[in-house]
């Protein structure tokens, strides 16, 4: 029904609008039709199903008809797409008639639930069987009247295939470096390329397990159970630890109070809270008369670590000291004494740390910060360290679940997947560079009393960039820092910045790493198209660190036109504002480079050839095989006949693909979960989706 124009009144059991109608209506109150809805003015057909997100609601709701008439009106969370509550009757209001406040809804709980195939038209895919291909959608065949949908992938020489929807595990989408060769079917070199694949997984295989079981046979100094220091040290913590941080804790604790040395590895996104972990662990090294070393990338994140170590560790007496060419030869060649006697506890350094002449008394811990940051010397002589005392690897780099998975087993991993509470999500803002914008960014965050990073990677013209900034805003105070500055000029600059004489610095990416200012909540970002996504990721994460709304801004110059690689990644990066979003970066560009700092730089080629997702698989398997594990083949579904998904049912090509995804990597304890997922968000199944989802039940039922 329809209310003074600009309304509509739903009710349940009614069959006074009709689904068609109600479809009409929508459109004529301004929603915008889409394949998924997740933002307000929004609407979704799928079979008998219809979900709209009214701008008067809260939540986005779901009708379900029967026929014409209207049996159900619910509630949906907008993240896992599942139905909430059930609703008598509802009033959606015209599209943009309420201030939309938060256009994209943030909830507190997440879902791992995937709601879009990763996989779309025109991707790079990987068959296990055939090699790589492209993409072009599914496509419904009829075979000797028999009805189904395949894959349809190309290969070199416009070679076709229709892959039937039971092997749909067998083929993922290409992750790599760069665009990868298509493969020509019918001849030995994918077959070659797997086989030098998975030699190289086997080495590494082979490598990790040798230096686990040296480890875990070497005796290595057993640390006492927590103490009431340790409680301490938990209380003077300002906020409350999220999940992940406390696991990582306890796994941390049990290594270091075993007789064998720890060799962990911990892994988080920006921001998460690694360097809290990090400091527990020092801590108990400390109050167990053990040194203490941290190695750190650069000088000024040593500073930091130095200041925030030492204010929680002020109330109990150790000396730390930082050890980096911020200082002078003769207090060097003090703190080298120091360290020596074993006067010092605690020592955080830059690689100065590594060199001859640093002789520690009773190293028990070392905790090394993004250690492929380090070159090859310094490796090799973290290697001779590593062999007594315990080890915390930090990485920000994330890992992909298929890499975590793959490595289970061979090394001892903890993952932060978690942001701190109260965290807010960074908005990025994609946008051409213009003054008027420039302006009201800076402006914006200085009404707030917040600081500014302004970040131009171009140290020429470095100096007129800030220049042209003080002209659009005359009460910006702005300081200028990046990598040609001596050293105490650059590290009195940071701390000017972080005590707030300035409000705007003027950057290159030399604040890339590790810094903290919680102050700083907008950052800009000069021709962003020249970073690559990954290190955008990273430099978004200076900002965003307080319970304040942070903004980023990536601007490109009008006369630049940017290349459609440059146009997706800060897309991309735009696209994933949500918190954790390091994780789907990951997925799409830091995945190579990740897998390089933890397993060697020197597998990035044999990972690009094969793909991301093919390589963990190998890595896995060769792991098996190393520990004399049997290796258990992935289940496969025989699919009875006209079994699919009718395109009515679900008309978007990439969910009804997600879709067939989680059926066929479904098992007997999630299928009847999937099932329900379905008939939830689509209404009721359809016959040739319901022969499918009962072949798949009865093939379990038959494995018992």
């Amino acid at each position: 029904m329809k209310k003074e124009n600009h309304s509509l009144i739903l009710k349940c059991s009614s069959n006074n609008l009709s689904h068609c109608n109600l479809t009409e209506q929508l459109i004529a109150l301004d929603y915008q039709r889409v394949p998924i809805v997740v933002e307000r003015n929004e609407f979704s057909v799928k079979g008998s199903v219809i979900d709209i997100f009214p701008a008067n609601h809260s939540h986005p709701i779901r009708i379900e008809y029967d026929f014409d008439q209207i049996i159900s009106i619910r509630s949906f969370n907008i993240h896992s797409q599942r139905s909430i509550s059930k609703l008598k009757e509802t009033e959606i209001v015209k599209a943009g008639s309420i201030p939309n406040f938060m256009s994209r809804v943030s909830e507190s709980e997440n879902s791992d639930l995937f709601l879009v195939s990763d996989i779309k038209p025109g991707d790079f895919v990987v068959h296990i069987n055939h090699g790589i291909g492209i993409f072009l959608g599914l496509k419904r065949l009829k075979v000797k009247e028999i009805e189904g949908e395949y894959l349809k992938v190309q290969y070199a020489g416009q070679d076709q295939l229709f892959i039937p929807l039971n092997q749909i595990k067998l083929i993922h989408r290409y992750s790599g470096s760069n665009t990868p060769s298509v493969t020509s079917l019918g001849k030995s070199n994918w077959e070659k390329q797997k086989k030098k694949a998975k030699k190289a997984t086997e080495d590494i295989a082979q490598d990790l397990l040798e230096l686990y079981r040296y480890r875990k046979q070497k005796a290595g100094f057993a640390f006492s159970e927590d103490t009431l220091w340790e409680i301490d040290i938990t209380e003077s913590f300002p906020f409350k630890e999220t999940p992940d941080q406390l696991k990582a804790i306890q796994e941390i604790n049990k290594d270091m109070e075993e007789h064998k040395p720890m060799d962990r590895l911990l892994c988080g996104d920006v921001g998460y809270g690694k360097t809290e972990v990090a400091l527990r662990a020092a801590f108990k090294a400390v109050i167990n008369n053990k040194q203490v070393a941290i190695l750190v990338p650069t000088t000024l994140l040593a500073q930091q670590h130095y200041n925030t170590f030492k204010e929680r560790f002020a109330p109990f007496g150790h000396k730390i000291e930082v050890l980096s060419r911020l200082k002078t030869a003769a207090e060097i060649k003090t703190s080298i004494q120091n360290i020596q006697t074993g006067s010092s506890d605690l020592i955080i350094g830059t690689h100065r740390l590594l060199q001859k002449d640093v002789i520690f008394h009773k190293l028990g811990l070392l905790i090394i910060d993004e250690e492929q940051r380090f070159g090859v010397k310094h490796k090799e002589k973290l290697k001779q360290l590593k062999k007594t005392v315990d080890v915390l690897t930090m990485s920000a780099t994330p890992i992909p679940r298929t890499l975590y998975l793959s490595l289970a087993g061979a090394r001892d991993i903890s993952i932060i997947n978690t942001p701190p509470k109260d965290r807010l999500p960074i908005k990025t803002i994609l946008a051409e560079y213009q003054t008027g914008l420039l302006k009201q960014a800076i402006e914006n965050e200085l009404k707030r009393q917040g600081q500014v990073f302004f970040l131009h990677n171009e140290i020429q013209s470095i100096i007129s960039e800030a220049n042209k900034i003080k002209t659009i805003v005359p009460s910006a105070k702005i300081a200028i820092a990046h990598g040609q500055m001596s050293s105490q000029q650059l590290e009195k600059t940071m701390v000017d910045f972080l005590e707030k004489k300035y409000n705007v610095l003027v950057c290159t990416t030399i604040i890339e790493s590790g810094l903290d200012i919680t102050n700083a909540n907008t950052i800009i970002i000069n021709d962003a198209n020249k970073f690559g996504l990954a290190q955008l990721h990273q430099l978004r994460g200076r900002v965003g660190r307080s319970t304040r709304t942070a903004y980023a801004y990536l601007f490109y110059r009008s006369e630049t036109l940017l290349s459609t690689v440059a146009h997706e990644r800060l897309q991309a990066l735009k696209e994933y504002t949500t918190l954790g979003s390091g994780y789907q970066i990951a997925l799409r560009d830091l995945e190579i480079r990740g897998a390089g700092n933890i397993l060697g730089t020197q597998q990035s080629g044999q990972i690009a050839s094969i793909g991301f997702t093919l390589f963990c698989k190998l890595l896995q398997e060769s792991v098996q095989e190393a520990r004399g594990e049997v290796i258990t083949p992935d289940k496969n579904f025989e699919l009875p006949e006209n079994a699919y998904i009718p395109d009515y049912y679900i008309p978007d090509e990439r969910q009804r693909f997600a879709v067939y995804q989680r059926l066929l990597n479904s098992t007997k304890d999630t299928i009847n979960e999937i099932r329900e997922e379905i008939r939830d968000r689509f209404g009721k199944i359809p016959m040739p989706l319901q022969y499918m989802i009962d072949s798949i039940i009865e093939s379990f039922q038959q494995d018992n």
